[in-house]
């Protein structure tokens, strides 16, 4: 970590700069802020609990007194942008996020479980909706801390909503028209950043670039 920075420099973090950079500068920096909390969090030997050391220019960490290896380890987890029979799509509000900002669903592949299985069960519990042909989109890494996002678009054969009330807080359906009124006016909604697939998924079913940053 640097605690000075030189004259007319700041710093920023992967979220504020991510979109700026080149496929390649961000995949290094992505791979190097996992690493990074990977370490961080990680400074024992989950089989002794001796300390641990990097091995492999930080690739891996190596037990003091085992000797045994241990790799940075990748939560799967699911993303969706549900549409129903309207073409419309649904949009979550989680309860500790900022008021106002709407994204798609998402949640964590339980051990046992497909990605596909998942998308299921994660939306019938946050918002109480019925979905079916459920259909890869794309997947993005995710280093906040270790997760990589795995994006699909779901159908949904049920429309009424009933938010779980504790992850979820509300959600809503939105037209298209609705959706870019809501954030051309920032009083209204404001959605995930140009850096999350999120926005893509989103972007993709409106056909275009929506306003806002995030």
């Amino acid at each position: 970590m640097v605690d000075e920075l030189p004259e007319g420099m700041t710093s920023a973090g992967l979220r504020e700069i991510g979109a700026s950079l080149g496929r390649r500068d961000a995949g290094l920096m992505v791979h190097a802020a996992a690493l990074a909390n990977w370490h961080h969090t990680h400074p024992r030997c989950p089989q002794c609990g001796a300390p641990t050391e990097p091995v492999y220019s930080g690739e891996s960490r190596r037990c003091t007194v085992d000797d045994t290896l241990h790799f940075p380890r990748t939560d799967p987890a699911v993303i969706m942008l549900v549409i129903d029979d309207d073409d419309r799509c649904l949009l979550g509000h989680q309860a500790s996020w900022p008021r106002g900002r709407f994204s798609t669903l998402a949640g964590f592949v339980e051990p046992g479980e497909s990605p596909e299985q998942a998308v299921v069960r994660e939306v019938g519990e946050e918002v109480g909706i019925a979905i079916d042909d459920v259909t890869y989109a794309g997947s993005q890494p995710w280093p906040f801390p270790a997760s990589l996002m795995i994006g699909f678009f779901a159908h949904a054969t049920t429309t009424d909503i009933s938010v779980d009330g504790t992850e979820i807080a509300a959600a809503r359906w939105f037209s298209r028209d609705e959706l870019r009124r809501a954030v051309a006016d920032d009083e209204l909604i404001f959605l995930p950043g140009q850096i999350s697939i999120s926005r893509a998924l989103i972007e993709h079913w409106y056909g275009a670039e929506l306003p806002g940053s995030g």
